[in-house]
């Protein structure tokens, strides 16, 4: 779940449009998967730099396309909580934006 100070930037045109260009330019493949040697999915694109009410209107940490990362849900787990195991309920996951949203089958 993105933080309050988040919402605004996370709904904003400019970081819609990072995104995507972003996640074209590795083919939507999880990174992490890809230095592996894998091919997997991404699912999250994550700021290697946390973003805080400080950094955040500042386009050179929040929309620099080098201090990004996209991963799969299992890379994405690992990095932020360590190990394999899931970190949500059964039916629950993270959004592509951090929000715990139901899955939809």
């Amino acid at each position: 779940m993105s933080k309050p100070f988040a919402t605004k930037f996370y709904a904003s045109k400019a970081w819609k449009d990072c995104r995507t260009a972003y996640i074209a330019s590795v083919y939507g493949q999880c990174e992490t998967c890809m230095d592996k040697g894998l091919v997997e999915p991404g699912k999250i694109l994550h700021h290697t730099v946390y973003l805080t009410p400080f950094n955040i209107n500042d386009p050179n940490v929040s929309l620099n396309h080098q201090l990004l990362l996209y991963e799969c849900q299992a890379c994405h787990n690992r990095e932020h909580h360590g190990g394999d195991e899931e970190v949500t309920r059964d039916g629950l996951e993270f959004d592509s934006d951090g929000n715990l949203v139901q899955i939809i089958s």
